[in-house]
């Protein structure tokens, strides 16, 4: 068996494996050992021309066999465990189909090879999955990225790419990775939460989605800002179910994560340049394409750059209703961040035209932000009125959350209120045959 070990291609973080890991350790190794016979067993040219059913059925017999003139070696080891993963080695993700095939997980977030965490219902935690080494993990990463066309090595040691099942993946290797390979893999359920699922979560109340029910169908663009996940594409895909049925709908994102539930809707995603540096196409070529597609809204996943001044322009010039998501801390940082991204688009504007863009553009600005405990919340829904004789934006907050301690479990209590503002938008709501009760913006507190 010693024979079969290859040379390894990282320093192994050793000290980096968790107590009383060993015995699963052990097993792991094991396991890349037997499969490294297992593959070097196989008649390749045999294998390709049976059904995949039979290829299961013989590679798991192949590796019976092995694991039978081992048992010595393999005492003490699970053998139906072993088998198992023997054929997730073969034809799967390795350890990692075990995780992949948990539903509950969102996040899978590999270290190294000795450490795993897992985000499951917003809360993170150190997974008891580990590979043998970084040499294990580095060719299960070569597999996930060579199925999606990619490639990853010391010339290409990123890859930032989407999987068959709607996955973000994202992985960085040596030179560049100091303790080995990393891998993050964003998950995405095949059935986006609707917005009774944020209500009964506690991420809004009835009241909030009332309003922004009502902005969006009086075709108000909005903004929807936060930090990594605090739920911007979640609330993003619930708040388009208010879109109206008969609109035309483009989304244009980085990597696909919205899953719009609406009809009429062309979903295009950017595409990255291939080996000899050419071809690719960014969210800001999109963008300008969508407007020769006959779009009544643009939702943009996520704005990231330059393509920011073509999305403001869109939403100034006829695709009122549109939306998008930031990256910010705050509501204020959300729209300097906002003017950064239109300073990069290579036009020498000056910020008062940039300002009064934004100002004009987005009516709406929400924020989210992920508490304690893991819950995402909406902590403000702000109105830009406009811009003051300053030049600075006029900002009212509508509705907003208070966290006002720790349960005993250590998740964020608190309390949403309204701030008393009637904000401005009403007008066009009512033009569009939408009425309120003004007892939605009376000054008070709500029931989480």
């Amino acid at each position: 068996m010693e024979s079969l070990r290859t040379k390894k291609l990282f320093l192994e973080p050793e000290s980096y494996l968790p107590e009383n890991r060993e015995a699963e350790l052990n097993f792991q190794k094991q396991k890349v050992l037997i499969h490294q016979e297992l593959v070097d067993s196989l008649d390749l040219s045999m294998l390709a021309q049976i059904s995949e059913k039979e290829l299961s059925g013989e590679v798991r017999a192949v590796a019976t066999e092995i694991c039978d003139e081992h048992a010595s070696v393999l005492e003490g080891i699970d053998r139906e465990r072993l088998l198992n993963e023997l054929l997730s080695e073969v034809f799967g993700l390795g350890p990692l189909d075990q995780l992949m095939a948990d539903t509950s997980i969102s996040d899978i977030l590999v270290n190294h090879a000795y450490e795993i965490h897992i985000e499951r219902n917003g809360q993170l935690e150190e997974s008891d999955v580990i590979f043998a080494d970084n040499q294990h993990l580095m060719r299960i990463i070569q597999r996930i990225v060579s199925r999606v066309g990619r490639r990853i090595d010391e010339v290409n040691p990123m890859v930032d790419a989407r999987l068959p099942d709607g996955s973000r993946i994202n992985a960085i290797i040596p030179p560049l990775a100091l303790n080995g390979p990393s891998l993050s893999i964003r998950r995405f359920g095949t059935a986006p939460l609707q917005i009774d699922d944020l209500i009964e979560k506690k991420s809004l109340t009835p009241e909030i989605v009332d309003f922004l029910a009502a902005v969006v169908d009086s075709r108000t663009s909005m903004l929807i800002s936060g930090g990594t996940g605090s739920g911007k594409t979640t609330l993003l895909n619930a708040l388009s179910n208010f879109i109206p049925r008969e609109e035309r709908l483009v989304t244009i994102e980085d990597s696909a994560e919205l899953l719009l539930q609406h009809k009429h809707v062309v979903r295009l995603e950017t595409k990255t340049e291939n080996t000899e540096g050419v071809g690719e196409i960014s969210q800001r070529q999109l963008v300008k394409n969508s407007l020769r597609m006959r779009p009544d809204r643009i939702i943009i996943g996520e704005v990231r750059g330059a393509e920011a001044l073509d999305m403001l322009q869109a939403m100034n010039t006829g695709h009122e209703g549109s939306m998008t998501t930031i990256h910010a801390n705050d509501t204020r940082d959300a729209l300097a961040r906002l003017e950064m991204m239109v300073a990069m688009s290579g036009f020498d504007l000056p910020l008062p035209v940039i300002r009064q863009y934004i100002a004009n553009g987005i009516g709406i600005v929400l924020h989210g932000a992920r508490l304690k405990g893991g819950q995402r919340c909406i902590t403000r829904v702000s109105e830009i009125i406009a811009l003051n004789e300053r030049g600075d934006y006029q900002v009212e907050d509508i509705f907003g959350f208070e966290q006002t301690g720790l349960d005993d479990q250590g998740n964020a209590i608190g309390h949403f209120y309204s701030t008393g503002y009637r904000p401005a938008c009403l007008k066009r709501m009512e033009a569009s045959g939408i009425r309120l009760s003004d007892q939605i913006f009376e000054q008070k507190t709500f029931k989480a």
